[in-house]
């Protein structure tokens, strides 16, 4: 299969975070049944027999902050010392989104630093909150100035919201809670200024942009409506969101791609897969459902473009083919 796709969204699982975020009390992370089974191995199996040629690893929901800001530096640092080692031992197939330990501002410095500085991430993971802090919070402007100085690549991903307790009605929180906790937090990216005051994040909105895509309009209303008028000159919520990259992980079509596709050009998308936590033989047929959706654009696939796209993300990948 050629050429080979980029996968911006894929996850690992060591077995060390494993034991102690079910330590911490996370035995049914989000709702799930139970952990998925990862390796480097099955990873690799996976990527292979669908012509994925890298993987940009990061680590998912519930993150790295189990309450206690020591102890989540000291597991940020042992995720990203970890992660950090994959694409050493295998050359060309995996990347990887550092993890930081926020709401902790000031550790969450010190691994951008270390990360970048000293083990080449190729960008951050964050979650769409950590203990109720979102990401328009002004508290994180200081994270966000960082990572605009480093030009980075910012990769979003959802986790439970605050409100799970009620919201989620005892059903798994990725089904319905994930999509709508990312258009939680992008909107308040986009409503707080954080995009317009760091143009130089490069920023990735998981599955599709969750429910972003049919909100933006209402959104944009809403800022016209409540912006101040000395700053309507910025950029409306609609253009900001057209600023941003999009993964088709999850179920992307056959609804949820066209859905996007009207909200931005299609050298924003980007292929995602969201293993280890969408089991192998649905990363596969997703995958299928890629390969036999109509072309997005004339003279191009889904592979092509979106290996086109990443590789803009990601120059250090090699050429586009």
């Amino acid at each position: 299969m050629s050429p080979g796709l980029i996968d911006v969204h894929a996850h690992l699982l060591p077995d060390f975070y494993v034991r102690q975020a079910t330590a911490a009390g996370h035995a049914h992370p989000d709702g799930m049944g139970d952990w998925p089974e990862w390796s480097v191995e099955a990873h690799l199996d996976l990527m292979d027999r669908n012509g994925i040629e890298t993987a940009m690893l990061s680590m998912s929901s519930p993150g790295v902050h189990f309450g206690d800001d020591k102890a989540a530096r000291l597991l940020a640092r042992r995720v990203n010392e970890y992660t950090a080692e994959l694409p050493r031992s295998h050359p060309g197939r995996f990347g990887t989104f550092a993890s930081l330990p926020l709401p902790d501002v000031d550790g969450a410095l010190e691994e951008i630093g270390f990360a970048f500085d000293e083990l080449d991430a190729d960008g951050v993971a964050l979650l769409t909150h950590t203990q109720g802090v979102y990401l328009g919070d002004q508290h994180l402007d200081p994270v966000f100035s960082e990572l605009d100085r480093r030009r980075a690549v910012v990769f979003l991903h959802p986790t439970s919201p605050v409100c799970w307790e009620r919201s989620a009605l005892g059903r798994p929180r990725p089904m319905v809670e994930y999509i709508f906790d990312t258009a939680r937090t992008v909107t308040d990216l986009v409503l707080a200024g954080v995009l317009t005051r760091h143009p130089n994040l490069r920023v990735i909105v998981p599955h599709c942009g969750g429910a972003v895509p049919v909100l933006a309009d209402r959104i944009n209303e809403f800022m016209r409506l409540f912006l101040p008028t000395q700053e309507q000159r910025t950029p409306d919520a609609v253009q900001q969101l057209q600023g941003l990259y999009y993964d088709m992980a999850g179920t992307a079509f056959p609804r949820q791609v066209p859905a996007l596709l009207n909200l931005v050009d299609p050298d924003r998308v980007l292929f995602g897969s969201d293993y280890c936590w969408t089991p192998p033989s649905l990363a596969d047929a997703h995958i299928a459902s890629m390969d036999t959706a109509g072309p997005p654009v004339e003279g191009a696939t889904w592979r092509s473009l979106t290996t086109v796209n990443a590789r803009r993300l990601f120059p250090e990948l090699g050429p586009a083919r």
